[in-house]
């Protein structure tokens, strides 16, 4: 029988957020902006070692979170924090930014576009934590090209 400590439940679930009953992942996207928001947090230094730490653990963790709570479980939201640390990396830190960041993000995670609808499909965390990846890439990518065309 699979158990998921509280330290795991916590990171797991993006700090509980995955057990808020409606819209987990936006909310947890939202924590994973707060976090962003602590000082010096943005530096790409501090920033790509998260991505990379979050996302391995993520890997663990989902696998955990899909034994106890079935596929590609709500509860868990540690993807949805990479995703939006993945959207918000290398730009500019304004709330403009990253408001409109958010909102890009949480577009192509409900949308989810090929091949992310396909990636979700891989079992366990890999498959729970690549296709918001991808997601977070598209998202990034967006982002540069709003703030080339629009923003600035």
């Amino acid at each position: 029988m699979t158990k998921i400590n509280q330290f795991e439940k916590a990171i797991g679930s993006g700090f509980y957020t995955g057990f808020i009953p409606f819209a987990p992942g936006t909310f947890s996207s939202f924590a994973a902006l707060l976090i962003y928001y602590i000082p010096g947090f943005e530096k790409p230094q501090i920033l790509i070692p998260a991505i990379i730490i979050f996302t391995f653990y993520g890997i663990f963790l989902g696998s955990k979170f899909e034994t106890v709570y079935g596929k590609d479980p709500g509860q868990c939201t540690i993807d949805e924090i990479v995703g939006m640390w993945v959207t918000l990396l290398f730009l500019p830190k304004t709330l403009l930014i990253s408001a409109v960041a958010f909102f890009v993000w949480r577009a192509f995670d409900i949308i989810k576009p090929y091949p992310m609808r396909k990636i979700e499909e891989i079992e366990g965390g890999i498959g729970i934590m690549s296709d918001d990846i991808v997601g977070g890439l598209y998202s990034l990518f967006t982002m540069n090209l709003i703030i080339y065309f629009l923003i600035k």
